[in-house]
């Protein structure tokens, strides 16, 4: 009985922990032309409700006109939420290709 109850513990846990991986991407005039790649972290409390820093895009294409936003949960942001979330701050990696 007991090692029922821990399993769908465990079960519900790494359920609520994935519900966030997702991935967008967002494509600004033609795209990216080239391979240049700029990556920012962005952190959010109450469980990605509210973010903490402001990720500019716009910075990290620099003079670029076509460019490709992609945001999502990457491994290393994963392990980092396996720590953070239970004071429910967790990130998201903002990449963005020239």
């Amino acid at each position: 009985m007991y090692i029922k109850t821990v399993a769908v513990l465990l079960l519900v846990v790494f359920m609520v922990m994935l519900v966030g991986c997702s991935a967008h991407t967002h494509i600004v005039g033609d795209g990216a032309q080239g391979m240049q790649q700029q990556e920012a972290r962005q952190w959010y409390i109450l469980w990605g409700l509210v973010p903490i820093n402001d990720v500019n895009t716009q910075t990290l294409a620099g003079n670029a006109d076509n460019y490709t936003i992609h945001t999502e949960t990457s491994f290393l942001d994963f392990v980092i939420n396996i720590f953070t979330q239970w004071v429910t701050v967790t990130s998201r990696t903002v990449t963005v290709t020239r």
